[in-house]
């Protein structure tokens, strides 16, 4: 054997029950397709959308805008300390209650006819409202289900969610809790839109295939003569959600300043006893585009937030317990984020030259190899997600 034979073998048989078959490349581009899965998925499903440590003490809110909805969504920690959704919409004419990203208050005071909303959306004094032939219960703002896991923030715009956020999580709920954004108190964030897809933005980071081709200039430190490919160790399954585990490269080739950058972050770890845990090489893929990365050192998640057929935007954040209070810690943090922006400046090109590729419809099918499975699953639970929906919608005289 070649000494740069790879000797890594690939788990193939746990991959295999999803088969072989191409997949259509119309449903990367095709806006009837996407607005399929904007009803059947995106509209009724748990979705992240922050943090706990964005709301510190009751009073404080932020607002998400989420495009595929044509939403804006107002989050807030009332006086009794809970957390409560409900649409930046006022009831009187549907004028946005705040522009701001996040602020304090307990009342949300719509500026055109300054109809005044309490920290739960009822509607607490209108000027001159006996004029109108309502009740304040009548105009409290429609709220949203909302619900937190691992101090993450989860939002479902269906009126009447078929599942809590526990039951759609499954066991991925408690592992979860396990990691270090659990008890994270600040963060760094890195937006960016970007037009492509969000499946073809988001199957970018779920394989590692194109690692030693697009990532040489960062010096990707997953690549060895035993893994040409960085591939992971290993793929579960878990209903709509997936795993793999990040394969540890015995002689990573690290840059100075990364190894002195690195070691800075994992002295902090380990005095913050985040270091070892029992899922430090594990890779979430929460359904249907969030993943969060177990590894201590730089613990992150990446949400990919679809726009139209052919736009999306992604958020990365980069999670920390405790606060910057020395120079040591946020060179470390400030380090950390950089390093994925560097990797993904990397990503964005080609993620938009994917896209391209398949506008014309000259190229009907995509193909995925097995170390590809986490890709070919996620097709398979959108599709699954697209047939339940018209089959539900579909009056029941038509159904097959």
């Amino acid at each position: 054997m070649n000494e740069h034979t790879p000797i890594y073998t690939a788990p193939e048989e746990q991959v295999a029950w999803m088969g072989t078959d191409p997949i259509p490349a119309k449903a990367y581009y095709d806006p009837e397709w996407f607005e399929l899965e904007r009803r059947a998925i995106f509209m009724r499903t748990w979705l992240e959308v922050g943090h706990v440590c964005e709301l510190p003490e009751p009073g404080t809110w932020i607002r998400r805008e989420l495009e595929f909805a044509q939403a804006s969504i107002l989050i807030v920690r009332g006086k009794d300390g809970q957390i409560r959704a409900f649409y930046n919409a006022c009831t009187h004419r549907g004028t946005q209650l705040v522009e701001e990203e996040s602020g304090k208050g307990t009342n949300f005071l719509c500026p055109y006819h300054f109809w005044n909303f309490g920290d739960d959306g009822r509607l607490v004094a209108a000027p001159d409202f006996n004029r109108f032939a309502l009740t304040k219960e009548d105009c409290k703002i429609p709220k949203v289900s909302v619900d937190t896991c691992a101090g993450l923030i989860f939002v479902n715009l269906d009126p009447a969610p078929k599942q809590t956020l526990r039951e759609f999580l499954g066991d991925f709920a408690d592992r979860l809790e396990t990691l270090p954004v659990a008890r994270a108190t600040t963060f760094h964030e890195y937006c960016y839109d970007i037009d492509a897809n969000w499946k073809i933005t988001y199957d970018n980071f779920q394989e590692n295939y194109h690692l030693r081709h697009v990532h040489g200039r960062t010096g990707i430190a997953t690549v060895h003569a035993d893994n040409l490919y960085g591939y992971p160790t290993g793929y579960t399954f878990h209903g709509k959600h997936r795993t793999q585990t990040i394969w540890s490269n015995p002689e990573p080739q690290i840059k100075p300043m990364q190894g002195y950058n690195f070691g800075l972050a994992a002295k902090i770890g380990m005095e913050q006893g985040i270091i070892g845990g029992p899922e430090d090489r594990t890779y979430f893929a929460v359904f249907p585009s969030l993943f969060i990365i177990g590894t201590p050192i730089q613990h992150f998640s990446h949400k990919v937030y679809p726009i139209s057929a052919t736009r999306s935007r992604g958020v990365f954040r980069v999670y920390w317990i405790g606060e910057g209070d020395t120079a040591t810690k946020r060179y470390a943090r400030e380090y950390a984020l950089a390093g994925i922006r560097d990797i993904h400046t990397e990503d964005v090109n080609i993620i938009n030259r994917a896209q391209k590729g398949l506008l014309s419809g000259a190229i009907k099918n995509v193909h995925f190899m097995s170390m590809e499975g986490l890709c070919r699953h996620l097709y398979q639970q959108v599709v699954a997600e697209v047939e339940a929906y018209r089959n539900e919608s579909q009056p029941a005289g038509e159904r097959a």
